[in-house]
């Protein structure tokens, strides 16, 4: 899935590092990310993350 990281990061904007995946997949919910987004955060490999970095290639496999 080729995501932009920007529009990603718009939709954690909050987050505190490190985070949990159902942190990181909350807050992209409740900052009003689309289902694209969501669904693609929801899959990413990893259960923890440092920080935004770490997000992007979470979900680059």
């Amino acid at each position: 899935m080729d995501l932009n990281p920007i529009e990603v990061q718009k939709h954690l904007k909050g987050i505190s590092y490190p985070a949990s995946k159902d942190e990181v997949v909350s807050t992209a919910r409740d900052n009003g990310a689309p289902d694209d987004i969501v669904n693609a955060l929801e899959g990413m490999s990893g259960d923890e993350y440092s920080g935004p970095d770490q997000v992007m290639a979470g979900l680059n496999g």
